[in-house]
């Protein structure tokens, strides 16, 4: 490995606080102040007096000023940023078109250090999340019964939604803390009940802290696959929990992995797929309008907004779409046109799944199998129920289940 030349260290990235430059070291206060090219936020720009660098605010979308910023190589550039950049900060943005050589960082205590601090809590015991640009759902799937998170507010309405949000979900009892312009003169810490949410005026520069405390009828996530069929609304096209939690195994799903879910039906198995880690991906086939809108329901509900779904037909509708990590084929089974293009496109290494409950999809399984070998099982249920006065078996369908690995 070569040395790093800290020369060529062109760019800064000054993290600041709501104490501006009193709370900066001395040597990122120096670095702030030899910039010749200063680019921030409005409220970040407004904490420099005015000087000899020129400046640059950025616009509505950062991506845009990014061109700005590399043609200004070779000059000593620095971006103010909150607290610590590179934690949901535009450091990361940065690094995705600077090379990481090129650029020092000076950060400063983040939003969620100051507010662990202010509570006491134990910051590593705690799921730091930003609602920062992205759908309030995705709190969800860490609202867990004595859960403690942290969250990058939106604006000032982000704490009432979250309130509204836990209290639908059966977690009314639970405490939140607003935690409004930290670490500045005009800090507040303001406390309220999820289902009793009554402050107002919140600060739009504020982090939500949550005790997550279930009431009688919560109704958290399990963090098992296969949850309840209740959590889905459906038609009657859903795989059934057993043989959901058997399919999610198969399927093997780890970190930042696509998946493609052929035959969306309900959503179920992208839905649990999404669930496994904040950082997958799903992409959900489904040809019938009606299914897809109400699989987009469930999977809102369920907090895994991020779900894609494509309308139409396979293997038409894969077209053009990222090469998946896996596969799912729910729907379609029988159709050999299906499965050679889910299986051209799957990359190796990656799995395949498919069920099938008719005898000729189960025959065209075990056609599969002799092609390119796997795992053929069939899994059984049955369910106890009402026979008169008494109770008896009552069988569904076998599921034939062939899964297999690509060289």
């Amino acid at each position: 490995m070569s040395a790093i030349n800290h020369s060529q260290r062109w760019l800064s990235i000054v993290g600041i606080g709501e104490d501006g430059l009193a709370g900066l070291s001395p040597i990122a206060a120096a670095v702030v102040a030899q910039a010749e090219l200063l680019v921030g936020g409005a409220r970040h720009l407004a904490m420099v007096s005015a000087g000899s660098a020129e400046r640059l605010a950025w616009p509505p979308l950062l991506s845009g000023a990014i061109a700005e910023i590399e043609a200004a190589r070779g000059r000593r550039v620095v971006v103010l940023a909150s607290g610590d950049p590179f934690l949901w900060g535009v450091g990361v943005t940065l690094a995705r078109s600077i090379p990481a050589e090129e650029i020092a960082c000076y950060p400063a205590p983040s939003s969620f250090a100051l507010a662990a601090a202010r509570l006491g809590w134990a910051q590593q015991d705690c799921a730091l999340i930003s609602l920062h640009g992205r759908p309030l759902e995705t709190l969800v799937p860490h609202v867990q019964p004595g859960a403690r998170i942290l969250a990058l507010s939106w604006d000032g309405k982000t704490p009432a939604r979250a309130a509204e949000r836990l209290t639908a979900m059966g977690f009314g009892p639970s405490r939140l803390i607003v935690l409004e312009r930290m670490g500045g003169p005009n800090e507040v810490i303001r406390t309220a009940r999820a289902d009793t949410f009554d402050l107002r005026d919140v600060d739009p520069l504020n982090v939500l802290a949550i005790e997550a405390m279930p009431g009688l009828e919560a109704r958290p996530l399990p963090l098992t696959a296969g949850l309840p069929d209740e959590f889905f609304e459906n038609d009657g096209q859903l795989t059934k929990r057993e043989i959901r939690a058997v399919t999610l195994s198969a399927l093997h799903p780890l970190k930042g992995e696509l998946l493609w879910d052929i035959g969306l039906g309900a959503g179920s198995i992208a839905i649990e797929w999404l669930l496994r880690h904040p950082a997958n991906r799903a992409i959900g086939i489904e040809e019938n309008a009606e299914r897809g809108a109400r699989a987009i329901v469930n999977a809102v509900n369920l907090g895994t907004p991020h779900l894609r779904i494509v309308h139409g037909a396979a293997p038409a509708a894969l077209e053009g779409l990222e090469a998946p990590d896996a596969v799912f084929i729910g729907g379609g089974v029988g159709d050999e046109a299906v499965f050679s293009a889910a299986w051209a496109a799957l990359k190796p290494g990656g799995r395949l799944v498919a069920n099938a409950i008719t005898l000729e999809s189960e025959q065209r399984l075990a056609q599969y199998f002799a092609r390119h070998g796997g795992s053929l099982i069939r899994v059984s249920v049955e369910r106890l129920v009402p026979v008169g006065s008494m109770h008896g078996w009552r069988p569904a369908m076998p599921v034939t289940q062939w899964s297999v690995v690509k060289p």
